[in-house]
């Protein structure tokens, strides 16, 4: 399975709008050789070097739909308070994102505004496949 972007490419720098403190639209981010057998597909955005700057791992965007309807999706809670799409916001100089796709065995049934510990609660043991996207953002 692979996770990539028409925005941006592997390791590349992510393109201004997609920032939090500008347009903060949502990138377009697909799937591509995934199992038949695959159900759910999900993606955890994070910061992990937010953890220096902050304390933890900052969560910009959680969302899973059904493989027979993308139109299904369900996001998260991020750590911005906000339920969807938050992008980069690095507090101090350059930062990498992952975004970590998933493909999985089962229907979720999280409802609108979920955690990113309740997402991979529901995953464990349905994981079927992972991918990884990243990219990098500055202020």
């Amino acid at each position: 399975m692979e996770l990539t972007s028409s925005d941006f490419q592997e390791g590349s720098e992510i393109p201004k709008k997609f920032g939090y403190k500008h347009e903060n639209e949502q990138p377009n981010v697909e799937f591509s050789s995934v199992s038949n057998e695959a159900k759910t597909l999900a993606i955890i955005m994070d910061d992990p070097d937010a953890m220096k700057a902050v304390g933890k791992v900052w969560v910009h965007w959680l969302t899973y739909y059904d493989v027979s309807d993308p139109n299904s999706k369900i996001e998260g809670k991020t750590d911005f308070g906000e339920i969807g799409y938050g992008g980069p916001a690095p507090p101090d100089g350059r930062h990498t994102y992952i975004f970590k796709g998933y493909a999985l065995d089962t229907l979720l049934d999280l409802k609108e505004g979920y955690s990113k510990q309740e997402l991979e609660v529901a995953m464990q043991g349905h994981i079927l496949a992972e991918a990884k996207l990243t990219g990098t953002f500055a202020p």
